[in-house]
Order: C-alpha cells, then structure tokens, then sequence
C-alpha cells in the first residue's frame, strides 16, 4: 500500500512562527496565519463583488477560490522557512530569487503527491500560481492585501497587550494596505478591523445590552 506524505507535511505549518525578528507577547504560526488571511481574503471577495455589483465591466473573483489560494499562500515556508519581510523585499533580485525559490518548494511538496499528474497540476497552481489573467492578477491582488491586513490585525493585537515592539510595523503595514488602492481592502479596514482590539464584552456588545 502506498503512502503519501503531502498531507502530513501541511500540518508542520503549525512548527514554522512568523515575526521571528520581533518579541512577542503571543507567536502566531503560519497555519493559523493562514485561516486568517484565507477568512479576510474571502470576505474582500466579496465586498468587491458587492461594492461593483453594477459594474458589468469589473472583474468578479469566486470568493471560494480566492479563498483556497488564500489558504494555501504560506505552504512553501514549510520548506523555506519565514524569511523577514526586510529581507525578503530587500532589492528585485533578492525578491526574485526567493520566488525561484518558493516554486521549487511547491515542486517538491506536490512530489509528495501521488503521481497523478491532474491532482498535482491542481495543487501546484495553488501553491504556486500562475498570475496570467486579470482575474488571476485581482487574485493576487486580493489574497496580498488579506495577508497585509492580517500582519496589521497582528501588530493591533501586540499593541493592544502592551507590547510596543509593534509601532512601527503597525504604522507601516497600514501604509502598504492604503496604497494598495484596493476599496475593499479599505473598507475592511475601515468597517471590520477596529473590533479587533476591542474586549470580548465590546465585541459582544454585552454592557451595552445590560445597560438597555
């Protein structure tokens, strides 16, 4: 019986932490890292799809689909490790040499696969995708600005527990997301992200409630 090790591999995102260079009063690994970009990428999904639902023009992206590449978008520093932004955005070739990089880790995960070249092909496109379309290139577009405001919703939280390591990259992560231009990813940030350093009482709107 053939055993296959593609699976198994994906639940080690749990062993790789982010924000390495940071102190943290909480790390945060890549495979929740994930849930939350998968979860905000989905929801700017569909808040684009909404804010231009009159727009026969516009391109619409499948919410599940941005979603999955979501989802998937840290898989390869199982292999590669989380490189620092710094670093990693240093100069072009540095950039590029790490998405070399990355691919060839995606390579190699999927050869964890059964040798089926239809169910590598798909996941290979997820864990690796091809931006050739406009709405692939929305895609990407969407799933960065999910990854963005997740690091964001990171540094809120860390402030919001006294931890001031956070400041800077707060402010600068919040720059990166606006200048996106991006109305979804703005309204997000707008509508949905001040809750996240709110108690669980004002989240809740429980004091309010008893106070009615």
């Amino acid at each position: 019986m053939e055993e296959y090790g593609f699976y198994a591999m994906l639940d080690r995102m749990q062993y790789i932490n982010r924000w390495g260079l940071m102190r943290n009063s909480r790390t945060e690994n890549i495979k929740e890292h994930s849930f939350d970009v998968a979860v905000i990428a989905h929801a700017l999904t569909l808040i684009h799809n909404d804010l231009n639902a009159d727009n026969k023009e516009a391109v619409k992206p499948e919410p599940f689909k941005v979603m999955a590449y979501a989802l998937y978008h840290d898989c390869t520093e199982i292999i590669t490790g989380d490189l620092p932004t710094p670093i990693k955005y240093r100069n072009k070739e540095i950039t590029s040499a790490y998405r070399e990089i990355e691919h060839e880790a995606a390579r190699t995960l999927t050869e964890m696969l059964p040798d089926n070249k239809a169910l590598r092909a798909e996941y290979l496109e997820l864990l690796s995708p091809e931006i050739n379309s406009e709405e692939s290139k929305l895609t990407a577009r969407i799933v960065k600005a999910a990854d963005r405001i997740s690091a964001y919703i990171k540094c809120v939280r860390e402030e919001s527990s006294g931890n001031k390591e956070f400041s800077v990259a707060k402010k600068s992560t919040e720059n990166l997301i606006r200048a996106m231009n991006l109305p979804a990813a703005d309204f997000y940030m707008d509508h949905y992200v001040p809750a996240y350093g709110y108690t669980l009482d004002k989240i809740t709107g429980e004091k309010k409630r008893e106070q009615d």
